[in-house]
């Protein structure tokens, strides 16, 4: 009796001696998984593998079929809720199977302990010492653990083969749907793959899958969770075993996101999956009659708040054709027509004109700079709702020329978006019809301006960060913004389309590079672009008829209701005839770019007089010199040591490569015979 007594004190301290000696459980570490991407409202948009490749995406028993719980509970642990981590009946009969066939027949292990085993695992899963371990392991977890949190974490860490962990990892990756969604067979082959996961694997060994799967089913029954008629139809359900690819939605922005936020593990943004899924595939259907190296991007916005409900980058993010990894919504591009209706929005707020102030369209040359229309024709007198509605290439010019290319220029950078020049080159009229770089995103933003009364809002494209404070920033005046919309709404929709539904305009840049089409109402905006990543010319790229169907197809798929921009107070309604006389013809009186560069007098702006510049020739470079001028006539005439620098140019800058250091005597003269110069030294 002295010895049982002794045995009987020993061996709960050796218990808790071993129990001490095993370090802490890191159930943080252990439930660290993949990043996902997920849509406005928790939809998954895209998943990544962890950084050892695996897919482990997060999961919990809300987010499944209480009908798997109930299959896996009556298959793997009847006891669960019952035993406190360690069923000791189970392993009681596993021993005795052991004992009486040499092997192993059954495992005995809990849900529990399979936990442990999975957050814990032992070198030599088979061993008594590892059992021990597991023992040890799930008691702990169940003390520290509720009952539902130890089924998390099975189902977040249970392992389905090759590098898929996790229940929803395994639902995406073999049915291609979240867990809640999974037929009784599905759920039945989910619930006998972790047992053996490698061995039961459907695309390695197909019949073992099923022939686990179809004893569930029969276990299912059996419990009472199946009726007859159930279990025959699941086993009549076919399953090819193949994996199937993870959801891969808004693929760009999800990859910048993480990219800048590695360790963040839920990325939320204010896409609608199911918006984003169709317009995605709008863009793909629509590249592949196109060619195989067009590609296509499409920014939808909530005009209200900003937010970004569809981002589609490219066409196919994996393709190497189509250079699929670059997010074509932020690239410049040469926008064509598309910045129109802000020339027009800038005369109407200056009083310049009026929606049916009456225009010219004829030919007109501005230095050496004659603008033709897209049809090489001209229509003679047409109102400015007319030019705009059927994009006009010589009234735009003529408008801007009285207004401004820098005017524009500015009002579109104070607006917030970024537009670029070519290089060396000075603001001109060709910017009307596209001669400068400008983002789809930015071009989206400006038009979401238009629906909003000239006020531009800050895009948004996260829910999970504080939105930015307001920009404050306009593009136009509220009546104005509403006259580029009202004529924008009347112009001729593309063959798919009725009019009048939504205002729209459309871009074709030089050489069929770029197709674009804007168009909004109240409530969104979409922008669409079609063309090269390698900006690479494509035959037959017509904004009309490429990127406008698209467009209306758009909002057509966001279930648009094509609710106009409202009228705000102020606006004229009116005919050509009953204007005010100074807005019924543009104006000739208003100042003209080229007569106010002539009464400023002829002037070298860089470089200034006796400067010293640093163009790192003492050192052996060839760097270039800036040469900028102000006022003049044009053309303009450089000369540097009295030689010319290039032909005369409109340009009143551009630049010369000495061959050394030293002074050199810049000089310019104008078209009437005006000159300035300069001395300067080289270094």
């Amino acid at each position: 009796m002295a010895v049982v007594a002794t045995l009987g004190l020993g061996v709960p301290a050796v218990w808790k001696n071993y129990e001490a000696s095993l370090p802490p459980l890191d159930l943080k570490a252990a439930l660290r998984g993949s990043t996902v991407a997920v849509d406005r409202h928790g939809k998954l948009l895209r998943a990544f593998t962890t950084e050892d490749g695996r897919w482990r995406l997060p999961v919990t028993v809300d987010d499944v079929d209480p009908r798997f719980i109930d299959m896996l509970l009556a298959y793997e642990d009847r006891r669960f809720y019952n035993h406190h981590g360690v069923d000791w009946q189970a392993l009681a009969r596993a021993a005795g199977q052991m004992l009486r066939h040499g092997r192993i027949v059954s495992g005995g292990s809990t849900i529990t302990m399979q936990v442990a085993r999975l957050i814990d695992p032992p070198q030599d899963q088979r061993s008594l010492a590892a059992k021990l371990r597991q023992v040890v392991r799930a008691l702990e977890l169940e003390r520290t653990l509720k009952k539902r949190e130890i089924l998390d974490l099975y189902l977040a860490l249970a392992p389905y083969g090759g590098n898929l962990e996790g229940l929803r990892a395994a639902s995406l990756s073999w049915f291609g749907k979240e867990p809640r969604r999974l037929s009784f067979a599905e759920q039945a082959l989910l619930v006998g793959l972790p047992q053996a996961p490698e061995a039961r694997r459907p695309d390695r060994d197909l019949n073992a899958a099923l022939r686990a799967r179809d004893r569930i089913l029969d276990r299912s029954q059996q419990a009472g969770l199946l009726s007859a008629e159930e279990r025959a139809g699941a086993l009549r359900e076919a399953f090819k075993g193949e994996r199937k690819a993870f959801p891969a939605y808004a693929s760009h922005a999800a990859a910048a996101a993480h990219a800048a936020e590695p360790q963040r593990r839920v990325l939320q943004f204010t896409i609608d999956q199911r918006l984003q899924a169709s317009l995605e595939q709008l863009v793909r259907e629509n590249v592949d009659r196109l060619g195989p190296k067009v590609t296509g991007a499409l920014l939808a916005i909530d005009n209200a708040t900003g937010e970004i409900l569809a981002h589609v980058g490219s066409a196919d993010h994996l393709s190497q054709d189509r250079a699929g990894a670059i997010d074509m919504t932020q690239a410049l591009r040469s926008p064509g027509s598309t910045l129109k209706p802000f020339i027009y929005a800038l005369a109407f707020e200056d009083g310049l004109a009026h929606p049916e102030t009456l225009m010219e369209d004829r030919r007109a040359r501005y230095g050496i700079y004659a603008p033709e229309n897209f049809d090489m024709t001209f229509q003679g007198q047409i109102t400015a709702r007319k030019a705009l509605q059927n994009s006009l290439n010589v009234p735009a010019v003529a408008l801007l020329n009285d207004l401004g290319p820098a005017r524009l220029l500015a009002r579109l950078r104070n607006a917030g978006a970024t537009v670029v020049l070519p290089p060396e080159s000075p603001p001109g009229l060709a910017i009307a019809l596209g001669g400068l770089g400008i983002t789809l995103r930015d071009l989206a933003r400006l038009y979401a301006g238009l629906a909003r009364r000239g006020d531009v809002p800050d895009l948004i494209d996260r829910r999970d960060r504080p939105p930015p404070a307001p920009a404050q920033q306009h593009i136009a005046e509220p009546v104005a913004a509403w006259y580029v919309a009202d004529i924008l709404r009347g112009a001729p929709p593309p063959t798919n389309a009725l009019s009048g539904g939504i205002a729209f305009k459309t871009g074709t840049s030089y050489g069929y590079r770029d197709a674009f089409a804007v168009g909004f109402d109240r409530r969104l905006t979409i922008a669409v672009w079609f063309g090269r990543a390698d900006n690479g010319a494509v035959p037959g790229l017509v904004a009309r008829q490429v990127a406008a169907p698209v467009l209306f197809d758009a909002f057509s798929r966001a279930g648009a209701t094509y609710e106009p921009v409202p009228q705000p107070p102020g606006a004229i309604i009116s005919t050509t005839s009953n204007l005010p006389p100074p807005l019924r013809h543009l104006r000739k009186d208003a100042p003209k770019t080229v007569a106010a560069a002539a009464g400023a007098p002829l002037k070298i702006a860089y470089p200034p007089d006796g400067a010293r510049v640093d163009l790192g020739l003492t050192g052996g470079g060839t760097s270039a010199l800036a040469l900028k001028a102000q006022g003049g006539v044009a053309p303009f005439t450089w000369m540097v040591n009295g030689a010319p620098v290039g032909a005369a140019d409109i340009r009143r800058q551009t630049q010369w490569r000495p061959d050394g250091s030293g002074f050199a005597r810049v000089s310019i003269i104008d078209a009437k015979g005006a000159s300035d110069s300069v001395l300067v030294r080289l270094e």
